[in-house]
């Protein structure tokens, strides 16, 4: 399993979960939940990415082309 990936993904919901507080702070309310949707987009398009290998490599063990 690709550990670095979870790395990659819990570091970036830190700094996410950090910039959202900060900016709360501030009032900037719109900006860190924007912020936020935006981290989660940027969080399900590696996720998506990671299912399309996972497809890929099961037709390929099974031979389904």
């Amino acid at each position: 399993m690709n550990v670095d990936l979870v790395f990659k993904i819990a570091g970036l919901g830190i700094l996410i979960s950090v910039l959202h507080i900060i900016l709360k702070q501030a009032d900037k309310e719109e900006q860190a939940q924007m912020l936020t949707l935006a981290g989660v987009v940027v969080v399900l398009i590696m996720v998506v990415q990671l299912i399309g290998e996972l497809y890929s490599m099961v037709r390929s063990v099974f031979h389904l082309f």
